[in-house]
């Protein structure tokens, strides 16, 4: 996903705070980050494997959230 498409679909989080996310994800292994050479630059983010292993936690997380989150 592009920037802009993560900054869309995450509700309430600005920008200063996705990047640092995003930053923190990527030196933890969770994501790559690639950069094109495009005017302006192109960045893409996509999943590793270590990152894919986690969906189904998140997605249960997510799922118990939506059931007792007030």
């Amino acid at each position: 996903m592009r920037f802009k498409e993560i900054e869309r679909t995450v509700e309430g989080i600005n920008t200063r705070m996705l990047v640092k996310e995003l930053k923190n994800l990527e030196a933890n292994g969770i994501i790559t980050r690639e950069v094109f050479a495009t005017v302006p630059p192109t960045v893409e983010y996509a999943l590793t494997k270590k990152g894919d292993k986690l969906l189904p936690s998140i997605k249960s997380l997510h799922q118990w959230g939506q059931e007792y989150a007030v």
